[in-house]
């Protein structure tokens, strides 16, 4: 006796099993490099050096030290998230909403994906070659029009010249986030506004914003998690000289003096807790964003 394909179970059948083995490469991905390292940083933040349950390791974070370091991440992720948002968002409705030639719009998103991707090393080394102290753009300042930015307090090796640098990538972070939502905005909405006698603010304070305000909050959190957890960057940039939380955790699993590397997994722990409650809250208000534009 013969069983067809149709009466088999939907799992079992050819073309399902098939389907599931083109996934496959992504789970056996995300279980090897995101879901055991995450396990194995959450288990160490609660053990010691001789594998015993403990809570030490958590009572460390709430230290002076490693404090001001989180404090100080959050400072400089808040900072850039706004500025990113206000200045990305500026630049999207100007390609989205303005009367701009087609190319420049697309020579613009092409180079907001490749700039929201450009961190690390190379991005620090660019800076550092830009307006580091003999930078292009320093000694052009200071030959040309007698500025010299050093002389004035700037230095590309702090919490300003971090900053700067973060920007690099969170602003085309948000024009490719936000110009989507800025699409969606109908132009049958503002004829709707403008016959009933509203002006332009008026349009944009009572039905525009209202309806990018999930879209606008969630990608204020989503910059904020992409900052917090930027570390090669940071390190590239400031080794040792400015301490935040990424770099402190960077001493305490490969440094020569600060090793404590369970330490360093309260800290990664920490550093989780906080970009998945970011990442969290992006997800949900971007879900009801996308109700809106539906």
């Amino acid at each position: 006796m013969t069983t067809s394909a149709a009466s088999l179970p939907a799992a079992l059948r050819p073309r399902q099993v098939r389907n599931w083995f083109g996934v496959a490469p992504f789970f056996i991905f995300a279980l090897l490099f995101l879901i055991l390292p995450t396990f194995n940083i959450v288990v160490g933040a609660f053990r010691n050096t001789d594998g015993h349950t403990t809570l030490e390791n958590i009572g460390k974070l709430f230290s002076p030290s490693i404090r001001g370091a989180f404090w100080i991440s959050i400072e400089l992720s808040l900072l850039t998230a706004v500025l990113g948002c206000v200045i990305g968002f500026l630049i999207a409705a100007a390609i989205s909403l303005g009367d701009l030639p087609r190319p420049l719009r697309n020579g613009i998103l092409t180079f907001s994906g490749v700039a929201s991707n450009f961190a690390g090393v190379p991005l620090a080394f660019a800076f550092i070659a830009t307006l580091g102290r003999l930078g292009f753009v320093t000694m052009l300042l200071r030959n040309w029009f007698g500025i010299n930015l050093y002389g004035s307090g700037f230095n590309i090796v702090s919490f300003l010249g971090l900053a700067l640098t973060y920007l690099y990538f969170q602003i085309p972070l948000m024009v490719l986030i936000i110009t989507p939502a800025l699409d969606g905005l109908r132009r049958e909405w503002r004829e709707a506004a403008e016959s009933l006698g509203a002006s332009g603010f008026q349009y944009w304070r009572l039905v525009a914003l209202p309806v990018l305000w999930p879209s606008l909050l969630g990608t204020l959190a989503l910059l904020f998690a992409n900052a917090f957890g930027a570390v090669a960057t940071a390190i590239a940039l400031t080794g040792s000289s400015l301490s935040i939380a990424p770099i402190v955790l960077f001493a305490q699993i490969r440094g020569d003096v600060l090793n404590d590397p369970h330490l360093g997994y309260a800290i990664a722990f920490a550093m989780i807790v906080l970009t998945g409650i970011a990442n969290g809250i992006y997800i949900l208000l971007r879900m009801r964003a996308e109700r809106w534009v539906k």
